[in-house]
């Protein structure tokens, strides 16, 4: 049974930083591309950004790039995500994702697996 479990959410204030962590099971973690995607209150689950099978590869939201950096760590089967500068507009629930087929990364149908997900809230 695939497993993916997130964790370091919290709330912080603008400007801080979060470092959010995916720990993946059941699964052989280097087989499989990596993303973090989140869903804010009313609006669709978006791509934030994508870590390749080796960990050399990345693609971010324009919205994160230069503030996000996606890693990944195949000896722990644990993917991160961390975030520099969160502002009130990056608040939403942070999901990981696992995804072994070819596609656009940002497209959240070509992601196999999901985590429950992790809150994140930025006061201002």
């Amino acid at each position: 049974q695939v497993q993916l479990v997130e964790s370091g959410g919290g709330l912080v204030q603008a400007g801080d930083s979060l470092t959010l962590s995916c720990a993946a099971s059941g699964l052989t973690f280097s087989n499989y591309r990596m993303g973090w995607f989140r869903q804010a209150p009313g609006r669709e689950r978006e791509f934030v950004a994508n870590v390749n099978r080796a960990g050399g590869l990345d693609y971010y939201h324009k919205s994160v790039k230069g503030r996000f950096t996606i890693s990944r760590d195949n000896t722990k089967d644990t993917v991160f995500l961390q975030m520099n500068n969160l502002q009130p507009d990056d608040t939403a629930v942070y999901y990981c994702a696992a995804n072994s087929k070819p596609g656009l990364v940002s497209e959240r149908k070509i992601y196999e697996y999901w985590g429950q997900g992790t809150q994140v809230t930025v006061s201002s």
